[in-house]
């Protein structure tokens, strides 16, 4: 049985997120097993599956502003650090009012 639709969660991640779930799921969810096929080590694999599971966190947050979507992802891909996007959220939320 093929996929006929793609899930919404899993349009917005990069080829190399996909890649990083099958081979997760083949690995029957070992993190020791994907980090020797990466060659790398257990906590930069646990870190790749935090990320991996925030992007899925965000993507599924349809009520979210979009203002707070995009500083999100900015901060989850390493485009912002997550003290700043916590001030700018939250004074967004504020009603914009910087100080």
């Amino acid at each position: 049985m093929a996929i006929e639709i793609v899930p919404d969660w899993m349009t917005n991640l990069e080829d190399e997120d996909i890649e990083f779930v099958k081979k997760f799921l083949l690995a029957s969810g070992s993190l020791k097993e994907i980090a020797n096929q990466y060659g790398v080590t257990y906590p930069t694999v646990r870190l790749r599956l935090d990320r991996l599971i925030q992007k899925i966190r965000l993507n599924e947050d349809t009520q979210s502003d979009p203002y707070i979507s995009l500083i999100k992802r900015l901060a989850i891909n390493e485009k912002l650090d997550f003290d700043t996007a916590k001030l700018l959220i939250q004074e967004y939320r504020k009603g914009g009012e910087m100080q």
